[in-house]
């Protein structure tokens, strides 16, 4: 078995969708990035490519890449694991925690799993994504921005055991 870790995080700014795990959450404000800014696909990815050693989310998908602007992060993830899979790698599970004052997105977190999962060839079973606030401390208690920390265990293909 092999485990990686991801952590991203990004600012809110006006006249951006909100995009997390795909699903797009009504919101006044979006997050800032190159791509579409999905924080918590971009951490699954960087924990999907830290299990496996691959680096991480910006020297496979770098901001300097045209191509990539606006792109949809589901879509690099699914192009990450992608790649991943092809090395023999299968995902155990993955679980996430997003941090985000605002707006409340536990109405939104089974259309996340189920999004992942998809994007991941596994089962809803397999996905987990959680939401907490920073209970008002912080640029993040603000509520200027978003965070995720994700977590992919991955069973190894022979000879990548730890």
């Amino acid at each position: 078995m092999r485990v990686g870790v991801g952590w991203d995080m990004h600012r809110l700014v006006p006249g951006r969708p909100l995009v997390l795990g795909g699903v797009t959450v009504p919101s006044p404000r979006g997050l800032e990035g190159h791509s579409d800014a999905d924080t918590l696909c971009h951490a699954l990815i960087d924990a999907l490519l830290g299990a496996a050693a691959g680096g991480d989310i910006g020297r496979r998908f770098g901001v300097d890449d045209p191509a990539r602007a606006g792109a949809s992060s589901l879509l690099l993830l699914g192009e990450a694991w992608g790649t991943l899979r092809a090395q023999g790698y299968r995902v155990l599970n993955v679980d996430a925690t997003l941090l985000a004052e605002s707006p409340r997105l536990s109405p939104h977190l089974p259309g996340m799993v189920a999004n992942l999962a998809s994007a991941l060839g596994v089962g809803t079973d397999r996905v987990n994504v959680k939401a907490t606030t920073a209970k008002g401390m912080g640029w993040l208690g603000a509520g200027e921005g978003i965070a995720c920390i994700a977590v992919a265990a991955l069973a190894a293909p022979a000879g990548r055991e730890a």
